[in-house]
């Protein structure tokens, strides 16, 4: 999340923020089932991308589903050689792109710790322009925020947070996440949350490969040292979780760009995912939140929270962090929904984690993080309105239960 200098503009005055154990409090949740959200319906027609992966059968060998080799024939791909090492192929011409082509095979034991701690962060940018294109609905800049380590272990304080890492043409990369209730599967919800551009290039690339969620990653926030002598179970407390479905909004698929473009405003995606090992769903492992689509105004908030893990310099990506900012209004174009900008020093691999408000007591999802400035003193995310809970319910609809 890095960008070409931004125009000086006046820092707004710091306002009142919730404590920060209250919000933390609320989100701290055990591997225990959560009751469902109670969401108002959305649009049966989804602006989104599904896709299908390899599923597990009942002896907990991987299978891979006729339909899914299928499709892979259909782009000239063999399932054997595509697993053995075939989906390193970039060529644009075997570059899946289209909602529908999006494939994601299971392939065992690809992600290991250090393949884990070599994947680097999946920047976003804002140019100069895309910042100064409409000030006059954009709230001055928010004084940085300094984020702050989230207590240790994750699996008490925020399980359902943690890292998505997937394989691009420069290598592996990572992304954070927060796993989510499904409405319309009570306390069985699969569903992950991250941003649009750690699925998919935008418009001049096509889908990720190897994409699989990690909650409470690095569960105890050791070091680098560290790591060298952690267990298994330290590193990843719930396993991997390989999405076996996507989905993103269309404006991402055909606006999005390395510096957001026109599709950061709609830079959402939603993973299902299953369980390399394991017959549980995720929130009955990890505990998930619940999203609130109704997309309030930044004025309407005292206090948003960031979450997730950065990985860009002076940070690493092997511990998680966290700020609490009031937001205010950024608008990259009258054309394009206003997103939610707050003050934070997190850097490129936060991108994708949630951003929570509590209300009545109850911790919700309300953004995801997006873009920010090259020198790294705020994020933004998208309002998440219609357009994000019609990707939401297609995935619940078509996908959760499986």
């Amino acid at each position: 999340m890095r960008s070409t200098p931004m125009p000086a503009a006046p820092r707004r005055r710091r306002r009142s923020v919730l404590a920060a154990t209250g919000l933390v409090a609320a989100l701290a949740l055990t591997a225990t089932a959560c009751g469902g959200s109670t969401g108002g319906s959305a649009s049966d027609r989804a602006e989104a991308a599904a896709s299908q992966a390899a599923g597990a059968a009942g002896d907990g060998k991987i299978q891979i589903p006729a339909e899914l080799a299928d499709k892979l024939k259909e782009h000239g791909i063999d399932i054997d050689k595509w697993k053995d090492g075939a989906w390193k192929d970039w060529d644009k011409d075997k570059w899946l792109s289209e909602a529908k082509d999006f494939v994601n095979p299971v392939i065992e034991g690809l992600w290991k710790p250090d393949r884990m701690q070599s994947a680097k962060e999946a920047n976003k940018t804002v140019t100069t322009q895309d910042a100064s294109a409409d000030q006059g609905v954009s709230d001055p800049e928010p004084a940085p925020v300094q984020a702050t380590p989230e207590k240790t272990p994750y699996h008490d304080n925020a399980a359902p947070v943690g890292k998505v890492f997937f394989d691009t043409p420069d290598g592996p990369a990572v992304c954070s996440g927060t796993v989510v209730k499904d409405v319309n599967h009570p306390g069985k919800s699969n569903l992950v949350w991250t941003a649009g551009h750690c699925v998919h290039a935008g418009r001049s690339g096509g889908w990720y490969r190897n994409i699989v969620f990690v909650p409470a990653y690095n569960d105890l926030g050791k070091s680098e040292a560290q790591l060298g002598n952690a267990t298994a179970t330290e590193i990843a407390p719930y396993g991997n979780w390989w999405a076996d479905w996507v989905s993103t909004s269309n404006e991402w698929i055909q606006g999005g760009s390395d510096t957001g473009g026109a599709g950061a405003a709609y830079d959402y995606a939603v993973l299902h995912v299953k369980p390399e090992a394991g017959a549980k769903s995720l929130e009955e492992t990890a505990g998930a939140l619940d999203v609130d689509f109704s997309a309030p105004s930044a004025s309407e908030v005292a206090t948003m929270g960031a979450w997730g893990y950065p990985a860009a310099p002076p940070y690493n990506g092997l511990q998680m962090f966290k700020c609490l900012d009031r937001p205010g209004r950024l608008s990259l174009s009258p054309a394009l929904p206003t997103m939610y900008r707050i003050g934070c020093t997190m850097t490129g691999g936060s991108s994708g984690g949630g951003w929570f408000r509590v209300v009545n007591g109850e911790t919700t999802l309300v953004s995801n993080t997006s873009i920010g400035p090259e020198d790294n003193t705020w994020l933004a995310g998208p309002q998440l309105g219609a357009g994000a809970e019609s990707v939401y319910q297609y995935m619940s609809r078509t996908y959760g239960g499986r």
